[in-house]
């Protein structure tokens, strides 16, 4: 792999092919594990873990595998990265895990990873496999974390449960703040999704006509 095709494979997913904003694969997680920062960031390690991983090995793979069930050793490749990646959250970040709750396991149905293996590891070797799959993962994390900067920020006054906004200036305080619980809830978790892609797409005009 030349540097120049290994520097567009992995820059790819953070503009230009962003799995969220342009290709709008993982809504789903985006929308339900942003209200903190913290779930966001291991789901985004997590789904990058699971993304490259499930990428090289289908990679070493791509040849021996029977055209007629690559889906099927698809996804068993995924649930057993899955499962593997769900037990260190168990083991190590226990508390965090019980927040991801049933979607670490659905990271399995993830259309990013399918994605990925389809259009990429199939027909690739191994190394850009890998880095196209650690990319896609974290193009996808990055989204994550923005969505759920904004969230906790706004709708709680803190970043990693550490209080930002003053409480001096909270109304209950003589202030003139309120924490915006609107914000905290799914529906809003969509429209900030939605402001994202319409300043993505508005910087970048070559994707206002996909």
């Amino acid at each position: 792999m030349s540097s120049n095709n290994g520097l567009k494979v992995f820059t790819t997913p953070f503009n230009s092919g962003n799995p969220v904003t342009v290709l709008v694969l993982g809504v789903c997680s985006a929308l339900a594990v942003t209200v903190k920062l913290q779930p966001a960031i291991v789901m985004a390690i997590s789904v990058t873990v699971v993304t490259g991983f499930s990428n090289l090995i289908i990679s070493f793979m791509r040849n021996t595998i029977p055209n007629s069930i690559r889906i099927i050793v698809q996804l068993l490749v995924i649930a057993a990265l899955v499962i593997l990646v769900n037990e260190v959250l168990k083991a190590y970040v226990y508390d965090v895990s019980k927040q991801l709750s049933v979607y670490v396991g659905l990271i399995i149905t993830n259309c990013i990873l399918m994605g990925r293996l389809e259009a990429f590891a199939l027909g690739n070797k191994p190394v850009p496999s890998f880095v196209d799959g650690i990319a896609n993962g974290m193009g996808y994390g990055m989204i994550l974390i923005i969505v759920a900067f904004i969230r906790e920020l706004l709708g709680s006054g803190t970043l990693f449960g550490m209080q930002i906004i003053p409480e001096s200036w909270y109304a209950a305080n003589g202030g003139f703040y309120l924490n915006n619980g609107l914000i905290i809830l799914p529906p809003m978790a969509l429209i900030i999704l939605g402001c994202i892609i319409w300043v993505h797409r508005s910087i970048n005009k070559d994707l206002q006509d996909k």
